[in-house]
């Protein structure tokens, strides 16, 4: 346990009371988030002996160093709380949705004298009518390109009719896109008449803009004018798509979410059915994370939780395939957040178990489909992890963090760190260095001040599993010296590389590893070592652009913009300058014998 945390102490000082929980790891990680109606109750029960857990719950607990609490004052707000918490922290133990997706609405602002038809990615209670959600985001555009034209309808965020006659109209009215109501060219009982039709065409009524749609694709064709008929093909499908003319569901006038799954061994597809007023408007499937010991109601109630907690559209109806044992919670947060009753329905026959059947079969494609690209994916990430901890005999390689080091002839050095988690680009903990202390081209000083910044800043909190340099001994020693004067201890590696600068192998406890070409380590490897490249080359021409007409010369003591012209128009290349002697630098206009003595040693000092 963690140090002056006393496990039967800390127990007793649990409250009777709803909240979170928090369990911590050694190295303060939190590895898993839960809430209880009484934390006392709850908590304490993971340090008992019960022979009913799951294995997964038995490793968890193995790894608790400590855990922290929050009081809340109802068990809805602690099922809150822990789905934010669990939506900050991703914890390795919780039932996890790798998927983070959103759906657009179609909204038209009927609050407004002369409404407005506008994509929303959250429904707001405004007084708006919203259509969706939708599952295309370019299907909606489309669509409201659509109505613009066939309606007139205006897209601005002018304040009608306060504003009306202010300004030239826009181009949308050149376009005739636009009835133009804020030059006041549409009363407005004619655009409310307009307003209607849009609604009615939304609300289902298509059929007469389809035809006119596909009497205009077929004449384009006819034209052999094929790129627009096709735009009109185009148009036609999402007109399809958001009026939901797909594929009719027998069902009432409901609007209800049909979720079932699909799952084998740790892997697991959540299908979601979006029925919308009795038509099925599209699909979607999600990937859970969890261990294959997770019975179906607790993946189920997780992606409730997590699903919810984030989409804008909540129906009034859920069938779930499986039932979920905190249902009345469940409703209650849900009803919550529509703003009206949500039922949570399990259903074993009729109409509505078909449509969990369907949900099911679609869910089971979908795995059959991903579960190749999955394992795939496993083993070029965890699995090139877990073979890189065994090759170095290290206990884990989970993260990886790579410095390398980016300069033209000692100009501008930066660095760069990249790191990896599990096998994976993390690109929001990547950090960039511009050289403080080093002057010239010594990439083993640069290394080394950029190395004591890393490990001596406070705000990098999480230490890697492994360091991995980008060269061989010599920038391994530079790390294994910074971290041996800071008396930090993790392991480095040197990514090697062949004459032809590709990755070769890797330098580790003064020896070279070779892997295979072809194995999963070798290509993670050159990524990561790629990756550090990129992102060096990347900073540096950045600051090149800044600084166009810098030169290396403008490093040296001495050397203004006058001096630096006349060393270029002498010698004409920095390499001659580089490569020139004391009495052919003293030949230049204006450089003096002790400037000479000085561009000299800048040129040819150590590792230089």
């Amino acid at each position: 346990m963690k140090e002056g945390f006393i496990l039967a102490e800390e127990l007793k000082k649990l409250p009777d009371s709803p909240g979170v929980y928090l369990m911590h790891a050694k190295d303060d990680e939190i590895i898993y988030v839960g809430k209880a109606i009484n934390l006392k109750r709850r908590v304490s029960s993971y340090f008992r002996k019960i022979n009913n857990r799951s294995p997964k719950i038995e490793k968890m607990i193995t790894l608790i160093h400590y855990f922290e609490y929050i009081v809340t004052d109802s068990e809805l707000e602690a099922l809150v709380l822990e789905n934010n918490l669990i939506k900050e922290h991703h914890p390795k133990y919780n039932t996890m949705l790798k998927d983070d997706k959103s759906y657009p609405f179609m909204k038209v602002t009927v609050q407004e004298d002369f409404p407005r038809v506008l994509l929303a990615r959250q429904m707001k209670r405004d007084g708006a009518k919203y259509f969706g959600p939708y599952t295309s985001a370019g299907a909606v555009k489309d669509t409201i390109e659509l109505v613009k034209r066939l309606y007139g309808i205006r897209t601005c965020n002018k304040s009608l009719p306060k504003e009306m006659g202010k300004g030239r109209p826009c181009l949308y009215y050149q376009m005739k896109q636009c009835a133009g109501p804020c030059q006041g060219y549409i009363s407005k009982e004619e655009y409310g008449k307009r307003i209607r039709r849009l609604l009615a065409f939304l609300n289902g009524d298509y059929k007469k803009v389809l035809s006119v749609l596909e009497e205009k694709m077929k004449q384009k064709a006819a034209e052999y004018e094929f790129e627009e008929a096709a735009e009109y093909r185009d148009l036609i499908e999402s007109v399809k798509h958001v009026t939901g003319s797909q594929r009719a569901v027998k069902t009432s006038g409901t609007d209800r979410d049909v979720i079932a799954m699909a799952r084998k061994e740790e892997e697991t597809v959540v299908s979601v059915f979006f029925v919308r007023d009795g038509r099925l408007l599209g699909r979607e499937h999600f990937h859970m994370e969890h261990t294959g010991k997770d019975s179906g109601s607790q993946i189920m109630e997780a992606f409730i939780k997590q699903y919810y907690a984030g989409t804008p559209f909540i129906p009034n109806e859920l069938l779930t395939e499986f039932a979920v044992e905190d249902k009345d919670l469940l409703e209650q947060w849900l009803g919550k957040k529509r703003g009206g009753r949500v039922h949570i329905i399990t259903p074993m026959k009729g109409e509505k178990s078909k449509m969990i059947d369907l949900a099911r079969e679609n869910a089971g494609v979908v795995l059959s489909r991903d579960l190749e690209k999955l394992k795939r994916e496993e083993a070029r990430t965890t699995g090139a992890v877990k073979e890189l901890a065994d090759l170095l005999g290290i206990p884990s390689a989970s993260r990886m963090e790579a410095f390398d080091i980016s300069n033209t002839s000692g100009f501008q050095s930066v660095a760069s760190m990249v790191v990896f988690e599990k096998g994976r680009p993390k690109k929001n903990a990547y950090r960039k260095f511009k050289l403080r202390t080093v002057t010239g081209p010594d990439d083993y000083k640069s290394m080394e001040e950029v190395l004591t910044r890393r490990f001596t800043d406070d705000r990098f909190s999480v230490y890697p599993d492994v360091l991995m340099m980008d060269g061989g001994k010599g920038q391994v020693n530079v790390a294994l010296k910074v971290l041996e004067k800071l008396d930090i201890h993790i392991p480095v590696c040197g990514m090697v590389k062949d004459d032809n600068h590709r990755t070769r192998g890797l330098y580790y406890n003064n020896e070279e590893i070779s892997f295979p070409r072809n194995s999963e380590v070798f290509g993670m490897v050159t990524r990561l070592q790629d990756e550090a490249h990129r992102f060096a080359i990347t900073y540096h021409k950045l600051l090149r652009g800044k600084e166009q007409v810098r030169s290396i010369l403008d490093d040296i003591n001495g050397i203004g913009p006058a001096r630096r012209k006349a060393l270029m128009q002498h010698f004409k290349e920095i390499e001659k300058i580089k490569n020139a002697t004391i009495e052919e630098l003293c030949g230049v206009k204006g450089i003096t014998s002790q400037l000479a003595e000085e561009i000299y040693r800048f040129f040819h000092r150590e590792n230089g």
